[in-house]
């Protein structure tokens, strides 16, 4: 009777054991479909395959691509050297207020891109997430401050196909418009000029890119 009770429990314990080991294959499987056909754009260790215009400094700290103001309150850019046109990008970022920065899309010269804007905006209101077009200012607004994490890291998703531009901000859909301003273009980072945002920071961990079609 004992013995069976004992073949009974370890019977019970592997069953158990089993479940949670597929548990854990199932999670990983699923994580790796969330990042299926996505390629890193920035590696992690360096600057290959960017490059800077202006005076802002950029660099790599503990993983992550970092910018700043440079001397005397100096602006600048930082580019991807390679353009594409239709793709679903992801950016995981956290920035040091007071800030105004921006994640740079279809860039193609100062007056052609579009750039998904990290600010505190006053007039009109509004803040990340907002989408910005050189010459026609704020193409959409997200007015809700709520959705972002001041102090913590936020995930900024972008997708651009054709002339249908969309942005989430922490799984929020803040923008979705038409615009043929810019098909295609470098994909970058602004530090803005000006002593008020002096102490800014950008901070960015991860950034993914998924081509939506053949040609980026």
């Amino acid at each position: 009777m004992l013995r069976k009770f004992l073949t009974i429990v370890c019977m019970v314990i592997l069953t158990l054991s089993a479940g949670c080991r597929q548990a854990v294959e199932d999670t990983e499987t699923g994580a790796d479909r969330t990042r299926a056909g996505f390629l890193p754009i920035f590696n992690g260790r360096d600057l290959t395959g960017w490059e800077a215009v202006g005076n802002a400094r950029w660099a790599v700290e503990g993983g992550a691509l970092v910018g700043t103001q440079g001397d005397d309150n100096a602006p600048g850019d930082l580019f991807t050297k390679t353009t594409y046109s239709d793709f679903l990008l992801t950016v995981t970022y956290r920035v040091e207020w007071p800030c105004n920065t921006g994640v740079w899309f279809r860039y193609q010269s100062a007056a052609k891109a579009y750039q998904a804007d990290i600010l505190e905006y006053k007039d009109p209101e509004c803040y990340s997430g907002t989408l910005y077009c050189p010459g026609k200012m704020f193409l959409a607004m997200n007015t809700d401050k709520t959705l972002v994490d001041r102090d913590g890291w936020n995930t900024m998703r972008v997708r651009a196909e054709a002339d249908h531009i969309q942005i989430w901000l922490n799984g929020r859909q803040v923008a979705d418009v038409h615009d043929d301003t810019s098909d295609s273009g470098r994909i970058g980072f602004q530090v803005h000029p000006g002593a008020e945002f002096g102490p800014m920071k950008i901070i960015v961990r991860e950034l993914l890119l998924k081509p939506l079609r053949d040609g980026n």
